[in-house]
């Protein structure tokens, strides 16, 4: 009878052990982007967000347009925040009404086309330019700001993505070193750098030497957009991320650049 509890007890001891194995399996493999900055003197934590790739690939966009536009950062926190209530940074087909894309701005309000306002860049674009034409744009509330340009049902509602638009801006912007991680990506095919990055950036010099908040605010966005993009590394300042390690780590053979590596294309099955 001691003999037949006691396997009993061995079998379910190893079932626990399978699960548990199986459930941190699962967790690790969970794709995400982090944004982890440093605690400030008034945060009881350091702050820290972590949104799907696909959330974090368009907020990269949005942050990089603002940049390209020559807009300070204030701007690229008022649009984040504004795609974060309006759609969750994802690009919708629809929505409220005629209301389409990150922004749900709606073509019969003079936006531009639906198709227009499925591209990221247009879209954000759109937004920067109507929010340019504010008064006192810089210096009103977040939450203001975005009402204003939205005229949104909901006009108090941007308020409470403040913090976490402030944190992403402040990764996306280049001012927090190595603050923003994506793992566990699955990435597509290489796509052509010098076409993306002339149209988000507004410049296709990525690799080589640059200021420190610009090489991070370059390399931010591509480890953002790293799975659309296929990009498996990328290094600045004696730092490199890859995609297998999913974080940034000291790199002696780094070296101070700007440089990037793209997956190759796997070859095609012989079977």
């Amino acid at each position: 009878m001691r003999a037949a509890i006691a396997a009993v007890v061995v079998a379910l001891a190893a079932v626990v052990v399978v699960v548990v194995m199986f459930s941190r399996s699962d967790e690790v493999k969970t794709p995400g982007c982090t944004v982890a900055l440093p605690k400030g003197a008034n945060d009881a934590s350091a702050p820290q967000y972590t949104l799907q790739p696909e959330p974090m690939n368009n907020a990269a966009i949005i942050a990089a347009v603002g940049v390209k536009q020559g807009l300070p950062s204030h701007a690229v926190t008022v649009a984040l925040a504004t795609a974060l209530q309006e759609s969750k940074l994802r690009n919708l087909s629809g929505g409220d009404r005629d209301s389409v894309g990150l922004f749900q701005q709606r073509p019969s309000q003079g936006w531009g086309t639906p198709d227009q306002l499925q591209d990221p860049v247009y879209s954000a674009t759109e937004f920067y330019k109507k929010l340019a034409k504010l008064d006192n744009w810089q210096t009103i509330p977040v939450t203001e700001a975005a009402q204003a340009v939205q005229r949104s049902g909901a006009p108090d509602a941007y308020a409470q993505w403040e913090d976490e638009a402030t944190a992403l801006t402040g990764a996306l912007t280049g001012q927090y070193p190595a603050s923003l991680t994506c793992r566990n990506l699955t990435l597509n095919p290489p796509a052509n750098l010098v076409t993306v990055a002339n149209a988000e950036l507004g410049t296709a010099r990525l690799s080589g030497a640059h200021p420190a908040a610009e090489g991070w605010r370059i390399a931010s966005w591509l480890v953002a957009r790293a799975a659309k993009l296929g990009i498996d590394r990328v290094s600045f300042a004696g730092q490199t991320w890859t995609a297998e390690s999913g974080a940034w780590a000291a790199d002696e053979k780094a070296g101070q650049n700007l440089s990037l590596h793209q997956a190759p294309v796997a070859p095609p099955s012989s079977g």
